[in-house]
């Protein structure tokens, strides 16, 4: 046998190298959390698609360092599988690798335009870093919006576990993750191989101080009467769903840990989707299962003069001759007096699992298998604030809504606090963490605490600095009961929005015209 050619070598082990990268990228995400590894990886990407020797070269390397990034980072999705009885769980695996195809366009768009705009001869600049770190930006902010969006863990969220998070306030997300490729880049702008091992020894150091000193919970200081939130976190798992008087039991395990009224007015929150039967009024008599009077005077007798429960569930819509239109995802806030208070239904759907897009195309291929239901989920308006007695003004956000930096606030009507019920029993063991990190990369952007409720965990209460102030781990029943954590004054990020994302892209395009110009 004759060895294969050194071309072929050359082509090879960049390839192997992107993929490399992109695996060990994503450990920097929950679970896990090893953002030197991630930052690592990051220059490992931004070498190898410099070192190409055509725009090609650096497109495809990108996109194979995407596929592996994100085949490792979105594998809890197989999770969901296990519960869809329509189709094969084996089915999971392909999911996985099928979404990674498609994300991977992103860093491979990025990459491209590294080469294409930053890329020189000789060693990586830090002109060509800049320009990588704000396509980066653009990148991924456009995945985070085309075909509706699929933001879930943009790098920045890293950060998450360290005190880096705070920048957010300013940058946002999108600007944080580039950013992040931008700090990257200083491991290949160290001149020699001693200064580099130099920097990714001090990033190992960095990595191990952070997790032993792990994330210290913030503490409030609160008047006995101060208003208190009591998150509950029933523990039925997914695959209990369809075992006999599964609706009731889980009614009644929320309704135990929901506790007693005390001194201090109580806000209850249940998770998502968890109360299985219809609390509003006007249905047709047939799609009742038990009175909504009842059932919501069931849920009201936990509830002390001064408290409100928020309780997930579904709403139907139905046109003028009773016909059924379409459901909502939603949220009903519940007073002492059985009454509802406000209702929020979720807006930023999920395409394929709460509605099936160009259903009148898919649905004759069998596609419609992948949802749930018989009918699809409707659109809410978008990100609303309620008015709750003694408690102020709501925010609502459902499950993979919270993903979305930058779309989670109603800004005309600014709430004090977040709720993000949310269903991570389908999200196996990475999902869950993840969801979680990036709801407290929301809170620390806007400001603002978060309330996330969920059936399995993780349930946690999250101040507006984006620190965790109580948390119920994965496969607990539990409640907390803690002081409602207070707003801050909006950030700047608040006030600006994603904007700063422009912003970022021009100073960066800025920096590496400067920076060129003087090199000539």
């Amino acid at each position: 046998m004759h060895p294969p050619p050194a071309s072929r070598i050359c082509t090879r082990v960049p390839a192997l190298l992107a993929l490399l990268a992109g695996l060990t990228s994503a450990l920097g995400f929950a679970p896990l959390q090893w953002w030197p590894v991630t930052l690592a990886a990051l220059a490992l990407w931004l070498w190898v698609v410099h070192q190409a020797p055509t725009l090609k070269a650096a497109l495809w390397r990108s996109w194979l360092f995407g596929v592996a990034h994100f085949t490792i980072g979105n594998n809890w999705i197989q999770h969901a599988f296990d519960f869809q009885d329509r189709m094969p769980p084996a089915l999971g695996y392909v999911a996985v690798v099928g979404l990674a195809l498609y994300l991977a366009i992103y860093p491979m768009l990025a990459g491209g335009i590294a080469w294409k705009l930053g890329r020189r001869s000789g060693r990586p600049d830090l002109a060509y870093v800049a320009i990588a770190a704000a396509a980066w930006i653009a990148t991924e902010y456009a995945r985070a919006i085309v075909f509706t969006g699929y933001a879930w863990n943009p790098i920045g969220v890293i950060w998450v576990p360290t005190p880096l998070r705070g920048l957010a306030t300013i940058t946002g997300t999108y600007t944080l993750s580039g950013l992040t490729v931008l700090l990257s880049g200083t491991i290949l702008l160290a001149p020699t191989r001693v200064r580099r091992t130099g920097v990714l020894a001090v990033f190992a150091l960095l990595m191990g101080w952070f997790l032993w000193r792990g994330d210290t919970p913030a503490r409030i200081a609160a008047t006995p009467d101060a208003p208190r939130v009591r998150v509950v976190q029933p523990n039925f798992p997914q695959e209990a769903v369809r075992s006999p008087g599964y609706d009731q039991r889980l009614l009644e395990r929320q309704i135990e840990l929901s506790g007693t009224p005390g001194r201090a007015p109580r806000l209850i929150v249940w998770p998502e989707g968890t109360v299985n039967y219809y609390l509003e009024d006007g249905y047709p008599p047939e799609w009742y299962d038990a009175p909504p009077a009842l059932l919501r005077a069931r849920i009201a007798s936990i509830l002390g003069p001064r408290d409100v429960a928020l309780v997930g569930g579904t709403a139907l819509n139905f046109d003028p001759r009773s016909q059924l239109t379409g459901a909502g995802n939603s949220v009903f806030a519940l007073t002492p007096d059985t009454r509802i208070a406000g209702r929020y239904d979720k807006a930023h759907l999920v395409p394929g699992g709460e509605y099936l897009p160009l259903r009148s195309i898919l649905q004759p291929l069998g596609l419609s298998r992948l949802v749930m239901g018989d009918i699809d989920f409707a659109p809410g308006p978008g990100p609303a604030t309620l008015t709750l007695p003694g408690f102020g003004q709501v925010g609502m956000q459902i499950c993979y809504e919270i993903i979305f930096s930058g779309q989670v606030v109603d800004r005309a009507h600014r709430p004090a606090f977040l709720f993000n019920p949310s269903n991570d029993a389908w999200f196996g063991t990475w999902g869950p963490p993840q969801h979680l990190a990036q709801a407290r990369l929301r809170a620390t952007e806007e400001g603002l605490p978060i309330l996330r409720a969920t059936p399995t965990g993780i349930s946690a209460v999250i101040d507006a600095s984006g620190a965790l102030v109580a948390t119920i781990p994965a496969g607990r029943a539990d409640a907390i009961e803690v002081p409602l954590p207070a707003p801050h004054a909006p950030t700047l990020f608040a006030r600006v929005g994603n904007w700063m994302a422009l912003l970022a892209i021009v100073l960066l395009c800025g920096l590496a015209i400067a920076i060129r110009r003087r090199a000539r």
